[in-house]
């Protein structure tokens, strides 16, 4: 018992500084660093001169980041209870990964590597974090709307690539072109005057089918993605002010255990 308690005290010390502002604040601005060093290397002028400096401070941010993921290994209660948290993972996997490469062959992939060190920073600021748990959550939901989206696509394509085949080979030539040209005008980008407006001047009845689509796969579909998104982001928002109550209960239940504890002691040692 002598030994276990101490050990809590210092897992429970490193624990608040791991999760302290500072410490957190300091870790973002070294992600925001590495994330301008990783944009400075792409003009390959500046990364030729300056190469050796590049690598150096790769070189030390990589280590900042591995003393950072040892100290919240250390202060988790145990190693099950920190590779619980999908994040835990994603870090260590993401850090471990760029000690592997590290000085290998493979440039483009440690280069990618520091590239998705700056992914970290959804991992670090608590309100990112939300938003992406939000939005994982969201995929169960989206099957049906894309397996729905998928059927509306089909159907569109092959009665493009009936009506359009001759007219516009370039974009209704063949099934995987039309459902290319399809996903081009789903997207609202340049659709009228680049693919509808030439075969509109062949086929003046033409505009029936791409405002239909138009309007069934971009403003019905899309409505519903985002419909789904923003329910998931408020269910996620209000389980976690309901866990925040629950949490504030339990501690003040605590507290009055606590104090009916001292008070039968009291009460026992006056007897």
């Amino acid at each position: 018992m002598t030994e276990e308690k101490p050990q809590k005290i210092w897992k429970h010390t490193l624990h608040k500084i791991v999760e302290s502002t500072l410490f957190i604040s300091i870790i973002i601005t070294l992600i925001v660093i590495n994330a301008i060093i990783v944009g400075l290397e792409t003009y390959p002028t500046i990364y030729e001169e300056y190469s050796s400096w590049f690598w150096a401070a790769d070189t030390v941010l990589l280590w900042i980041f591995t003393v950072e993921i040892a100290l919240r290994l250390l202060a988790a209660p145990s190693l099950k209870q920190f590779f619980k948290n999908n994040w835990n993972w994603f870090d260590f996997l993401i850090v471990g990964a760029s000690h592997l490469f590290i000085g290998a062959h493979f440039v483009t992939v440690l280069r990618v590597l520091r590239v998705l060190r700056v992914f970290r920073a959804i991992s670090v600021i608590p309100s990112l974090r939300k938003l992406v748990d939000a939005l994982l959550m969201t995929i169960p939901a989206l099957g049906n709307i894309l397996l729905l989206m998928g059927i509306i696509f089909y159907i569109f394509a092959v009665i493009g690539t009936m009506l359009f085949q001759q007219v516009a080979p370039e974009y209704f030539g063949s099934l995987q072109l039309s459902l290319l040209t399809l996903f081009q005008v789903v997207t609202l980008e340049s659709w009228a005057s680049q693919v509808m407006r030439p075969i509109f001047a062949e086929l003046p009845w033409s505009w029936v089918y791409f405002v239909s689509f138009v309007l069934v796969g971009t403003f019905v579909v899309f409505n519903l993605f985002i419909g789904v998104i923003v329910n998931n982001v408020d269910k996620a928002e209000n389980n976690e002010e309901e866990t925040e109550d629950t949490h504030a209960e339990v501690k003040e239940l605590r507290k009055e255990v606590k104090e009916l504890t001292e008070l039968i002691k009291t009460e026992f040692s006056k007897k």
